[in-house]
This record gives C-alpha cells, sequence and structure tokens, in this order.
C-alpha cells in the first residue's frame, strides 16, 4: 500500500507536469476547507494530507488508474504478446470495453501493462486482459521496485464490486471504484478479506440540518455547516498495518460518496452535495441510494458537542462499530427492483 506512481519511458516528463498542474488545483481547495473534517491537533485522528502528484478528476466516470510496480494474475482472455497499446489508460480501456450491459457479464476484469520501455524491452506496450476467480480477492503474482508491469482490476457495473459495511443498525453497500481509487480499494480488500475491522468505527455524526434538502442539494442563502451532512469514522483495523493513501481521484462530493479524510484512514460518507468543498477527498466508493437511510438514522444518534481547530462538531456519545462483509446478492435485489 501507499506505492506512489512510478511513470515510464519518454512521456515521463511531460505526464509528471500534466499530473502537477492537477495536484496544484486539487492541493489548494484541500487545505481551504480541511478544517471542516479534521479534530483538533491534541490527539488528532486525521493523517497529514500527502502531497503527491495527482491528475484531478472532476467525477469518477471515465477512470482508468492502476498500480504501478504490480502484476497481477488470473486466467488469460487476451495474450499481450498480440495485444500491444501505447499507455496503460488505453490497455485499461480494452478491459473495460469487454464488460457489456447492467450487471455485465464482464470477460475481463484485470489488466496488466508493461510501459516501462527499459524495463520492459521487447515486452513494451504489452496488454494482457485476465480474468479472477474472485474479484474481491484478486491473484496477486509480485509486487516491489523489480516488477516492471502495471496492474488494474475493473469492477464494472451492477453487482460487481460491492461490499457491505455492517452496522447495528444496518448494512451500507458500497460500491467501489478500483479503476478510480485502486490504492484505496486495495486496502478496502484488506479489509474485507480480514472478516472483522476491530477498532473501525464511526465517530462523528451530523444531519443535512436547514442547509441540504431531502435529495442532498444546497438550500439557497443557507448556511454551508454546521451541521455538515456527513458521518464520519476510522477504518483503522486492529492488527493490520496502515500506510497512508496517496491522493487519487477528487471528484466533487455528492450525496453517497465515501472518501477519505486526507490520506486516512479516517473517512466519510457524504449526505449532501459539497460543490463549496470542489475537488479535494479521494473518493473510492459510494453508498447505494437505498442504503443511505442508515447513514441518515447514524445521523440522527445521540451526539456532545465538541470542537476541532475552532469548527464546531457533533461526536457519537456512543461511537458505532463497523466491519466488512462479502457481498452475494446480485444488484436487482440490492436496489429493490425486478
Amino acid at each position: 500500500m501507499g506505492r506512489r506512481p512510478i511513470d515510464s519511458g519518454t512521456s515521463r516528463w511531460t505526464t509528471v507536469t500534466l499530473l502537477f498542474l492537477g495536484f496544484v488545483s486539487c492541493t489548494i481547495a484541500y487545505l481551504v476547507i480541511s478544517n471542516v473534517l479534521k479534530p483538533s491537533t491534541n490527539g488528532s485522528r486525521i493523517s497529514d494530507f500527502d502531497r503527491v502528484v495527482l491528475e484531478e478528476r472532476e467525477n469518477t466516470i471515465g477512470c482508468c488508474r492502476g498500480t504501478p510496480r504490480l502484476e497481477l494474475w488470473g486466467s488469460a482472455v487476451k495474450w499481450g504478446t498480440d495485444h500491444k497499446f501505447n499507455s496503460s489508460e488505453e490497455c485499461c480501456r480494452a478491459c473495460k470495453a469487454m464488460c457489456s450491459g447492467k450487471d455485465g457479464p464482464c470477460l475481463c476484469d484485470t489488466w496488466v501493462f508493461c510501459g516501462d520501455r527499459e524495463a520492459c524491452g521487447s515486452q513494451f506496450g504489452e496488454c494482457w486482459l485476465k480474468k479472477q476467480k474472485d474479484t474481491l480477492a484478486p491473484q496477486r503474482q509480485d509486487g516491489g521496485s523489480r516488477v516492471m508491469w502495471t496492474s488494474g482490476l475493473i469492477f464494472g457495473k451492477g453487482e460487481q464490486g460491492i461490499v457491505g459495511l455492517e452496522t447495528e443498525h444496518g448494512t451500507l453497500h458500497i460500491k467501489l471504484y478500483p479503476d478510480c481509487a485502486p490504492y484505496s480499494v486495495a486496502y478496502i480488500l484488506e479489509l474485507l478479506a480480514l472478516r472483522h475491522c476491530a477498532g473501525c468505527q464511526f465517530y462523528r455524526a451530523e444531519g443535512r440540518g436547514e442547509s441540504w434538502d431531502v435529495k442532498g442539494n444546497h438550500i439557497k442563502d443557507a448556511s454551508f455547516g454546521p451541521p455538515f451532512a456527513l458521518i464520519q469514522g476510522t477504518l483503522e483495523a486492529g492488527g493490520v498495518t496502515f500506510d497512508k493513501i496517496p491522493p487519487e481521484a477528487c471528484p466533487t462530493i455528492r450525496r453517497g460518496a465515501v472518501a477519505w479524510v486526507g490520506s486516512g484512514p479516517e473517512f466519510f460518507i457524504s449526505l449532501a452535495n459539497h460543490e463549496e468543498w470542489k475537488p479535494a477527498y479521494t473518493v473510492f466508493g459510494s453508498v447505494l441510494p437505498e442504503d443511505l437511510e442508515v447513514a441518515e438514522k447514524i445521523a440522527q444518534l445521540p451526539t456532545k458537542p465538541d470542537v476541532w481547530n475552532n469548527v464546531n462538531v457533533s461526536v457519537l456519545e456512543n461511537p458505532v462499530p463497523i466491519s466488512f462483509r462479502r457481498i452475494k446478492t446480485n444488484y436487482e435485489d440490492l436496489t429493490h427492483t425486478s
């Protein structure tokens, strides 16, 4: 976890320049609004914001990110020796093109690309498209500085890539975005494999108040908080080493978005559309609309006031423990449609 992207070949400086421009915008926005989600420095829960070069994303649609220096395994559906591209993004899109319909099927859910001209040699440009036996537990062949491959996962639409965040008040079904936030999703899959998340909990809860309507839209002339329409917690599990997660996709926060605070492990689920926050937080998933009532229920639990960096917040009197579980039910059942 926490590996920084490594640029390849002759495109290295061009890519860095473009990514730097996106990084500046995302960083400025983050610094302006970070106090809203950051507790006091005395016993602070929030990790410092990693200053990592990234490309700013206004939304998660069309993301094609992978993890450098990682080789994922799986059954080949297209052999890289006969299937070459100039970039990892093209390889990713080729895999996405093999998904069809609302629920798939996705004939490809893993792409592996060789983009380092020097290290890859004659294998430069090879794009291996693969299929996992279990997309929520992908087979890892190798990783580290000596690996020349970049790999990514594709969950497609519908039921693929949905995990359950269980609480005593109900289960939040979360659709993960591995193509937009591969480092973040890799960590969530680690937690999923544990079948428990000792220490994971929600500790802050604030409703929509009079600032946002039931659809999460801001009411004209109303304040932007407090309250800030979110539930916040930590996903740092006992016994699991947490490495800071570099900023990945930073779309505008929408109702249902699941995002890190800084570089984690603190995270939040938004109950409103926060255009005023601008692109500043890594979004790694979203709660299915039908489950937002569970998040709203948690937001109405008894709280006590606190002050974090001169910002008034509402802290739960009794934190709500959370854990992850696999979801095998299909998307149609989850959304209660025929």
